[in-house]
Parts: structure tokens; sequence; C-alpha cells
């Protein structure tokens, strides 16, 4: 019994010295790839690389395979080292078009618009934000701009767009907001320069673009934006081009729909009171997650869902069909009908496709993830 335990003891101190190894190999890696990252921002290549990507991943598993590894082991290592990697590479970004005099951004010191001001400030941009008491020198603010970026709550942003004044002729005019359709017509209405929506599909709380999607939708003038479109390429951003009414649809559906059904599941929880703790206690690794991303939402500003989901009338269409699908699925249980509901529930498998198979095994991913991490602390 002595011997035994006095060889785990000696396994254990050759465990930490081959974790030490590793450290120090991660340190170099780093310092490799703060090189890289001096590299890109100086030819204006973009952070995120997704063929460079899947090649490594793919030769890794490979060799992974040959020194007889588990290669989604290995996987898991370099994913998680290359988004690391990623964060050491964007302390500076190419500029893209030197040429810009001033980027001006409304709302700059939110928490959305604070993003842009650090990235494009990254980027060698001379940035100037206007905040509502700033208002009587926008005029001002706004001289010399080429660039100006409304970033303010979506209940208000229409409202501050058609109060814009004074902006220079050829001076690009952006906003940032989760809807298209109305703040894109009002930017036409006020502005005879160019103009084009965007809707970062990220929220403040994410270091910059890398890996997030932009999506962009044309206004006027395309050719004198497209410098924008490349400098948040550059950036690490994934650019999705449609109009502005096919993404208020899509929105319908990735947002309205989403943050109200958690709305709802959290005021249930809240109503019917159970004990928070006996439920995380009960949760595998997958409920657990879940609840955190209902959790999530009510960590954060009211307001800003209110918006979204209050926004268009149309999305209450959308919630009453949703509604009424809750009630025949209810119906389903008290009549105790389960060939109805599983004739149904293939159906949905059907419509998903081969996608569904896709959200099995990336989903695998993320609860591998939430066991290991604070999703399981008490």
């Amino acid at each position: 019994m002595t011997k035994q335990v006095k060889g785990l003891s000696e396994l254990r101190v050759d465990i930490d010295a081959v974790d030490a190894q590793l450290i120090e190999l991660l340190k170099k890696r780093n310092a490799l790839t703060t090189q890289v990252g001096k590299v890109k921002s100086q030819t204006g290549m973009p952070i995120y690389d997704p063929q460079r990507e899947a090649e490594l991943i793919a030769n890794k598993r490979q060799l992974a395979i040959e020194h007889e590894l588990s290669p989604d082991l290995v996987e898991d290592i370099l994913r998680r080292m290359i988004r690391e990697s990623y964060h050491t590479q964007h302390a500076k970004y190419m500029c893209v078009n030197p040429a810009i005099n001033k980027v001006v951004v409304i709302g700059g010191k939110g928490a959305l618009g604070s993003v842009f001001v650090s990235l494009f400030e990254k980027s060698s941009y001379q940035v100037a934000t206007l905040e509502k008491e700033d208002w009587a020198n926008a005029k001002q603010i706004f001289d010399g701009a080429d660039l100006v970026i409304v970033a303010v709550p979506i209940n208000i942003t229409c409202d501050v767009i058609l109060s814009i004044k004074h902006l220079p002729e050829n001076c690009i005019l952006a906003d940032i907001t989760s809807i298209k359709v109305s703040p894109l017509k009002a930017m036409l209405d006020v502005h005879s320069g160019p103009v084009v929506g965007l809707h970062p599909m990220f929220g403040p709380d994410s270091p910059g673009m890398i890996k997030q999607v932009v999506v962009v939708c044309d206004g006027r003038e395309p050719r004198k934006y497209s410098w924008l479109v490349e400098q948040m390429k550059t950036w690490g951003a994934v650019i999705h081009n449609t109009s502005s009414r096919e993404h208020d649809q899509a929105m319908a559906f990735i947002q309205v729909m989403r943050h109200f059904s958690t709305f709802v599941y959290g005021q249930h929880l809240k109503e019917e009171n159970p004990d928070l703790v006996d439920l995380l206690m009960f949760s595998s690794p997958i409920y657990r997650l879940e609840l955190a991303m209902v959790g999530r939402l009510f960590a954060q500003p009211p307001s800003l869902y209110a918006d979204i989901i209050f926004n268009d009338l149309d999305n209450l269409d959308l919630l009453k069909r949703f509604n009424q699908r809750f009630s025949d699925g209810i119906n389903l249980v008290a009549s105790n009908d389960k060939d109805a509901f599983i004739k149904q529930f293939k159906a949905v498998e059907q419509w998903f496709g081969d996608y569904a198979k896709q959200c099995l095994k990336d989903s695998r991913q993320l609860l591998l993830k939430a066991a290991d991490g604070q999703l399981l602390r008490k």
C-alpha cells in the first residue's frame, strides 16, 4: 500500500513538471502570435482567417491520430489557444483608409458605441464622440467628419438621426442598431451623401469583432463606404450583406421570439418561485447552460429588450402565432395524444434536416465546456 502511494506521488510530480513545460510552451506561442498580430496590422490582413484556422485544426487532428492521441482533445485545446491568440493580436490594427480625417460616434460613450470607438482608435483614426449634452456643439463636432455612426438606444435612434444637421456632403452616415428598415429610411431622408445600415450581431461585452457577424444593409453610394466594410474585416468581422427588410424579418425570429420566450420563462420561474439553488443542484450541464442563458437576459438592461420586442407591430402577430402553437402543444398533452406529438416532432425534425445532427454535435462540445467551467460550481 505504501509503495502504491509513493508511486502516485512520483507520477504527480512528473505531471506537474509536464504541465510547467506546457505553460512555457504557451508563453512562447503567445509571443509568436503577438508578432503575427503586428504583421497583420502592417499588412491589413484580417485577424480571423477561417481557411487558415480550418487547415491548422485538420492538420493537428491528423497529427494527433498519428501519435495515438484523441483528435477531439487536441482540437479542443487548439481552439482554446487560437481564441486566446486572436485577443493577443488585436492591440493594433491597420488603418484601411488613412485619408479619413475624423470619425464621429454619436453615443460613443455608451456600451456598444465605446467598442467602436476603441476599434477605430486601435486603427489610428481620429475619433470624436457626441453625447446628448454635447448636442449644442454638434455642428463643430461634425465639421470635417468623414464618417458619423449613430450608436444610441433603439427607441431614440430615428429621432436622433432626424435631428442631425450640418453633415459634410460626402460624409458617410451609418447606424448600428438592431433594426434596419426605419433607421435606414431616416438616414436616407436626412442626408444626401453615402448611407449604410450596420448591425453588429454581438453585445457590448464582446472584446471586439473577431468571428462576429456584422450585417451590412446598403443605403446609398456603397463604393464610398467600401473601406469601412474592409476595415471591419481587418477587425475580424464576418460580413453578411442583405436588405433592411430581409434583416428585420430575420431578426423577428433570431431576437424577438427568443428574447420574448426567455422573458416569459423567467417570469414563470419567478411566479412559481422554485428554489434556484435546488434547480442548479438537480440540473445536468445542458439544463444549467439553458438556465444560464435565461439568467444572462435578466442581467442586462430591460429597456434594451423592451425596445427590440416592442419595436414593430408585426412582431406582435408573430408572437400571437407562437402563443397559439404553444396552446396547441398543451392540448396534445391534455388529450394524452402521444402519437400526434411524435408525428409533429418528426415533421419538425425533417424541417431541420441535417442541421439537427450538426446541432447535436456542436452542443455536445458546448456541454463539455460547461461541465468544466463555472456552470457546475455551487
